[in-house]
Formats: structure tokens, C-alpha cells, sequence
């Protein structure tokens, strides 16, 4: 079954944006999405427990 998900742009600082390349460049997630994606499901969880 295939997730459903929605396009959404967003601004961020340039030091979040170099954060983010700094761990895509060290492999820790493969692309900036990926890592947003994850943050927001960790505050998700958070606000959830």
C-alpha cells in the first residue's frame, strides 16, 4: 500500500539549511526531506507519549 503524502515548501535559516547538508553529507539521512520528515515525526511522537 502506498502512503499518501503532500508537497510542502518551506523557509528556513540558511544555519538550519547548512545543518541539515551537514548531516545529508555525513550519510546520516539521504537528503534534506528525509531529515525534516524525521524530526517531525519525533515531535509528533513526543507530543503523542
Amino acid at each position: 500500500m502506498q502512503k499518501i503524502t503532500e508537497l510542502v515548501n518551506i523557509r528556513l535559516p540558511s544555519q538550519i539549511v547548512k545543518w541539515l547538508d551537514t548531516l545529508v553529507e555525513r550519510g546520516i539521512y539521504k537528503s534534506r526531506s528525509e531529515a525534516i520528515r524525521e524530526f517531525v515525526r519525533q515531535v509528533l511522537q513526543r507530543e503523542n507519549d
